[in-house]
């Protein structure tokens, strides 16, 4: 037994279907190569290669190109196909009846057929509603994204001029309890002080080590999660050792915020939200979608067919025609398929609002708690630098005193002390402060000041 069956399709105008969104359709271009380290990195050149290579913004990125694939998938339902097809057979002779012409062992036939959907229960065009939708939230959730990653790639470039300045604290430290060290040898070899005094001081300067230290593998450590934050992955020998220059300094502007301006803002300005209420809005256009399943589809058809003619093989006896028509189905009873759909849709759509109705709350609690920590970062930081200004006018007034015989080596070195934990404190507040400032912006909804078009 010998029998062949070659049936092949293909899509003779798959441009058609693609001419309404295809244009719109982002590129999916991989990742430019890693750039250089520059040498000079400050904040708006660290927020620009974020928003280049961070890994969170890229992948919101995919994520609308995936959702304008979507459209293009669902606007094809609305646009005619036109579809060639074929197919051929050659049956063994020892199956076809006796008495029947022997050219009757083959068939064949060609068609081409154009099929347009002229009504599906208004399915077609609410699921191309809600693909919209949902690609207006996906854009929503690259905007929350980005606003994320800027909060993150700044809080990081702080934290990296924070610990390059806790060095430098550390480091005048240690310079006041070396020169403390060398008074104190002079001292002791003019005759003036006991030996207890040398090793005090000695002893000071070495528990100021370990800080320092500690200081110098924080820097380290603040600089790799920045390189993290920013999607920095160029791992060559040259890059790995090299380290920019950091441009920036922590200082501390007053600014406040008004509490209820501060709410009310989030609630129009949180992209967070606002994809939330998009999600609604296709959540209900999702319900129409399966509402659509009682309704009837009909469709227009009309081709042309080419098949063989009867005895004869020969294409140019073939027979052909145009053909027309229309077809219908109506789902009279689908065992309440399309009711359990509907259902479905309708708790997505409940769960939906609730989801906003969470996250505004979760909004308001968040925007409530950034703008008392600035309050609290800006109070910190005001008494900070009082505190660092009278510690240091101490510290003046006590190596005076040692100097002239008044004061004890125990007071001057309390004061280092002193002055160093100020220090440390001021720029500990000041940090706190750019951090709770940049955090209440993202909280209100406020794109960084260096994303673009700000």
């Amino acid at each position: 037994m010998n029998r062949h069956s070659v049936p092949f399709r293909t899509l003779a105008l798959l441009a058609l279907g693609l001419a309404a969104g295809a244009s719109a359709v982002l590129a999916a271009v991989p990742p430019a190569p890693t750039p250089p380290i520059p040498d000079t990195l400050d904040l708006k050149t660290a927020v620009g290669y974020a928003l280049e290579h961070n890994f969170s913004i890229l992948q919101a990125q995919e994520r609308i190109r995936e959702q304008e694939g979507l459209i293009i998938t669902v606007t094809a339902q609305a646009l005619p196909t036109l579809a060639l097809t074929g197919n051929y057979s050659d049956t063994q002779d020892t199956l076809v009846q006796p008495g029947s012409p022997a050219a009757s062992v083959q068939s064949w036939g060609i068609a081409l057929q154009v099929r347009q959907t002229l009504y599906a229960g208004g399915g077609i065009s609410a699921a191309l509603d809600a693909q919209r939708l949902v690609r207006a939230s996906a854009l929503l959730d690259l905007k929350a994204t980005i606003n994320t990653a800027l909060l993150d790639v700044r809080t990081k470039f702080y934290a990296v001029l924070f610990a390059r300045e806790q060095i430098k604290v550390q480091e005048e430290s240690v310079e006041l309890l070396q020169q403390q060290l060398k008074d104190a040898k002079n001292r002791f070899d003019a005759g003036t002080v006991s030996n207890f005094e040398v090793l005090r001081a000695d002893v000071e300067l070495a528990n100021a080590q370990p800080p320092l230290i500690t200081a110098r593998n924080n820097y380290r450590l603040a600089i790799d999660e920045l390189r993290q934050s920013l999607g920095y992955s160029n791992t060559t020998p040259e890059d790995l050792r090299k380290v920019p220059a950091f441009d920036g300094t922590l200082v501390y502007a007053p600014v406040t915020y008004d509490l209820q301006k501060s709410l009310d803002t989030a609630r129009t300005e949180r992209p967070e939200l606002q994809r939330l209420r998009k999600v609604e809005e296709a959540g209900d256009a999702n319900v129409r979608v399966q509402q659509a399943g009682y309704r009837p589809n009909v469709a227009l058809l009309a081709g042309y067919e080419v098949v063989k003619s009867g005895p004869f093989s020969s294409f140019g006896q073939s027979l052909d025609g145009w053909l027309v028509g229309v077809q219908s189905s109506w789902a009279i009873f689908d065992g309440r398929a399309t009711a359990g759909r509907v259902a479905q849709a309708r708790s997505q759509l409940a769960q939906a609002r609730l989801n906003t109705l969470q996250q505004a709350l979760a909004i308001e609690v968040e925007v409530r708690r950034a703008v008392s920590s600035l309050q609290e970062a800006g109070e910190l930081a005001e008494a900070a630098q009082k505190v660092v200004a009278e510690g240091e006018e101490a510290l003046r007034l006590a190596n005076a005193r040692y100097t002239a015989g008044t004061a004890t080596q125990l007071d001057v070195l309390s004061a280092q002390v002193a002055l160093t934990q100020a220090r440390n404190n001021q720029l500990q507040a000041n940090y706190s402060f750019n951090v709770a400032l940049a955090t209440l912006r993202e909280s209100i909804g406020n794109p960084d000041a260096y994303a673009p078009g700000n």
